[in-house]
């Protein structure tokens, strides 16, 4: 199961508060912030995939990620690859340094990277 595009922004505000209550989360929103329905709306749909989970202190709810960001994202770059390059990473990692702006030298870099794990 995955995030949609709003999902996947709140998401990245917890995982970077670690845990937080409405307040919290509606404070790392830029202006315009949605309204606290919206928000309240999304951690709903989140708890329900299972990205979500909470603490009930009275009654606030403390809102904390149960899935990481690595995770999270290795599993959609790696759906990207099954769907987009027949899951073939050859065919991912040259499409990867042909049609992005990397220089040389960060390409050298992500490669020592990769040998160095």
């Amino acid at each position: 199961m995955q995030l949609s595009k709003t999902e996947e922004q709140l998401m990245s505000y917890l995982w970077k508060l670690e845990k937080a209550f409405m307040r919290d989360l509606l404070k790392t929103y830029p202006e315009p912030k949605p309204a606290t329905t919206t928000v309240a709306t999304l951690i709903k749909r989140m708890t329900d995939k299972g990205f979500v989970a909470y603490k009930l202190y009275g009654n606030s709810r403390e809102y904390y990620p149960l899935v990481k960001k690595k995770d999270y994202f290795s599993k959609q770059v790696n759906g990207l690859i099954k769907n987009f390059f027949n899951d073939s990473a050859s065919q991912f990692t040259s499409f990867f340094t042909q049609e992005t702006n990397l220089t040389k030298e960060e390409l050298e870099d992500l490669k020592k990277k990769e040998i160095n794990k």
